[in-house]
């Protein structure tokens, strides 16, 4: 499935998103690309905004050129051969992003070096890396300072041809004495690190990957790094890889600092449906922590990767592209104060039928008798409908517990574990698809170990209860709901997926009763997935 939007608004920013590198493309580019400043409106209109509200960011999906034979023994000129092939489609990249007056952009983790390496056979592709807080470097200006820093000097010397921040990953060693407890027995270091060039060239700072995806080419630091570096045009912006927004280090504790308003996010993310898709998780994020976050991801579509944007908490700007074997820039102009989601104003909301109803279950209306899975309500707030049967289906290799979302409205409750979710619905119309709530409170061990707690409207793979938690991509269930649920913690991430992997904004988000919640109406394809996905990071 390919998604690629040329156009878009919503209300701060108007952009134009690119495929491909290239003169076509820096033509297409020349003629396409409009920025629009202005309030949230039906049509787009142009209104007066001091550019130092905003900022002009870009990130690279990058379709890699890989060394065919990673567990192969190369010499250092042979893996800067490969290398620098990935190189020169990033410093295309940066033209075209420069053209259009970017100040900060970000590429992929693995992107310059590729992946499933021993630690033996990535050495050659390694550079050597002083630390940014012990040593002032310009990489560009100064190339002969240290030795096996090829990688460095051209990504130093892009961000000034640039003009721009510059964002990227690559692979990095240190050298380790006897004498340090921790030095792996080869003697050295190997690091997956994100490095970050200031528009001069110089190395402002380097992030060194904490939570390690089965890279046993690389070591884990012995501290983890907590990196925020400051820009003149947006402030202060946090990083961290991939793996690591699943996880409270480091990167809930860099958004302690309130002043972070920023990520920037390289990854190397292989989608997994119906809830952890690349663009979900980047969104509920953004959402959940009311910040932009920047997310470049590696684009091999045979192995699930693909999905990148610029998200902020009310609006994303995103790329899922299963079809094309191209890489793809998107450009946009992002907000240098976002406006969040979660709020008082979002979480009372406007007072409509709906959330009305929503508000009298949680307050345990008199006129509404509650039982087991379903409400009974005199007046005005009758529902009718049978018990649906509870039944267990594998989800993301965990066992949830479900029931089924039948007829055109309803009421439903699952509980598993001390965690009950609930959902109050309507459908306009009935599609011949099977729909689930389902529940999960408990520790996730496959592919990494997390505790997770997670309320979920799925859309099933077929007809039969076992197909719920399959994952899909389509569908054309339309729903007008509220799904909340009793979590024990605060750290909740709101994903909202429909139909050809489109992204949806909730309308209203937060806390009542003690209860987390999520609602949504007026969707614009089918639902595929809605979800308050919960991390238990002291349950790890």
């Amino acid at each position: 499935m390919k998604q690629i939007f040329e156009l878009q608004y919503h209300g701060g920013f108007m952009v134009c998103i690119m495929s491909g590198a290239g003169s076509q493309l820096a033509l297409f580019l020349f003629g396409c690309y409009v920025v629009a400043l202005g309030v949230h409106t039906e049509e787009p209109r142009v209104a007066q905004h001091s550019e130092a509200e905003h900022y002009v960011a870009a990130v690279y999906e990058h379709q890699s050129i890989f060394t065919p034979s990673p567990l192969a023994l190369v010499g250092r000129k042979q893996a800067l051969d490969l290398m620098n092939q990935n190189l020169d489609i990033y410093e295309q990249q940066v033209t075209t992003a420069a053209q259009k007056g970017v100040q900060i952009i970000v590429f992929p983790e693995d992107g310059i070096h590729g992946f499933n390496f021993t630690r033996t056979s990535i050495y050659p592709f390694l550079d050597f890396m002083p630390s940014p807080q012990l040593v002032r470097w310009n990489p560009c200006l100064e190339p002969h300072r240290f030795n096996d820093t090829e990688v460095l000097q051209r990504l130093s010397c892009m961000a000034i041809k640039g003009n721009m921040f510059l964002v990227a990953n690559l692979g990095t060693k240190q050298p380790c004495h006897n004498n340090d407890p921790g030095c792996p027995h080869d003697g050295r270091y190997q690091f997956n690190t994100n490095v970050v060039f200031s528009n001069n060239g110089t190395l402002v700072d380097r992030y060194r990957k904490h939570n390690l995806y089965f890279e046993a080419a690389f070591d884990t630091p012995l501290k983890v790094d907590h990196i925020i570096f400051d820009t003149p045009f947006a402030g202060k912006f946090g990083i961290f890889t991939c793996f690591d927004i699943l996880f409270f280090d480091p990167a809930i504790r860099l958004l302690r600092d309130s002043e972070v308003k920023h990520v920037v996010y390289p990854t190397a993310w292989m989608n997994q449906l119906p809830l952890l898709a690349a663009i979900q998780i980047q969104r509920a994020f953004a959402i959940a922590f009311g910040i932009n976050l920047l997310a470049a991801n590696i684009h091999h579509p045979s192995l699930g990767m693909t999905g990148s944007g610029i998200h902020s908490p009310r609006k994303s700007f995103w790329h899922h592209d299963m079809e094309n074997a191209t890489g793809h820039l998107i450009i946009a102009q992002v907000a240098r104060n976002p406006l969040g989601l979660i709020g008082p104003e979002n979480a009372t909301g406007k007072m409509n039928p709906s959330h009305s109803k929503f508000l009298e279950i949680l307050a345990g209306d008199p006129y509404c008798e509650k039982d087991a899975q379903e409400v009974h309500c005199d007046g005005a707030t009758k529902w009718n409908m049978n018990t649906p049967p509870v039944f267990h289906s594998e989800m993301m290799y965990d066992n949830f517990t479900l029931v089924p979302v039948w007829g055109k409205e309803g009421y439903l409750r699952v509980c598993a574990n001390g965690l009950c979710c609930y959902l109050l619905y309507q459908r306009p119309t009935l599609s011949k698809e099977l729909y689930a709530l389902g529940v999960f409170d408990g520790l996730h061990t496959v592919h990494g170990t997390y505790y997770v707690q997670v309320c979920a409207l799925v859309k099933c793979g077929g007809l039969g209860f076992n197909t719920c938690g399959q994952e899909i991509t389509e569908a054309t269930g339309i729903f007008e709901f509220h799904l909340w649920g009793n979590f024990s913690t605060s750290y909740i991430f709101p994903l909202l997926l429909t139909s050809g992997m489109s992204l949806e904004t909730p309308d209203q988000l937060g806390w009542e009763n003690d209860y987390s919640f999520l609602s949504k109406s007026g969707l614009s394809s089918g639902l595929v997935t809605a979800a308050l996905y919960g991390r238990l990071y002291e349950r790890d």
